[in-house]
């Protein structure tokens, strides 16, 4: 686990509504990358800057327990255009924990690193949080993804 400082940059993609209330969110988002990956969402993404895939949770009603935006999307270079149906943002840059997850994507260690990450003690800022699948996760049986938590300013 290390802090790290991200500049600004835009994304495009595909977004829902969601909370970790009740199991919502794993059930939710796992219907939205399924939608992403049935309808080839990435390849309909403009000005792409690398193929990494990005699962972002931003707009928070408050902490981790409440309400937020859930939105698969790509890096891109401009916000114009965006697709009907996607939407784009700027994600704020700031300073962010970087944390990597590695093992079988379909044995839960996402859920189970967030599960870690909402137990430490860390002044987290609820702007945006993210998770990059890259190269090293797209071997799903022995992924590597990093996770990026929006941490309050570090001095």
């Amino acid at each position: 686990m290390q802090i790290i400082s991200i500049e600004s940059f835009k994304v495009i993609g595909i977004a829902i509504r969601t909370s970790n209330a009740s199991g919502r969110a794993a059930q939710e988002i796992g219907d939205l990358w399924s939608r992403f990956m049935a309808e080839d969402v990435v390849s309909k993404i403009p000005n792409k800057v690398d193929p990494t895939i990005y699962s972002m949770y931003t707009e928070y009603e408050g902490d981790h327990t409440q309400a937020y935006t859930a939105i698969l999307c790509c890096r891109v270079a401009k916000l114009d255009p965006i697709p009907e149906g996607m939407i784009g943002k700027t994600v704020k840059g700031g300073d962010y924990m970087k944390t990597t997850a590695k093992g079988d994507l379909e044995q839960g260690i996402i859920v189970k690193e967030w599960s870690r990450i909402w137990s430490l003690d860390i002044s987290r800022a609820y702007t945006t949080d993210f998770e990059a699948f890259g190269e090293k996760a797209q071997n799903t049986k022995d992924a590597e993804v990093d996770f990026f938590v929006a941490v309050n300013e570090v001095i």
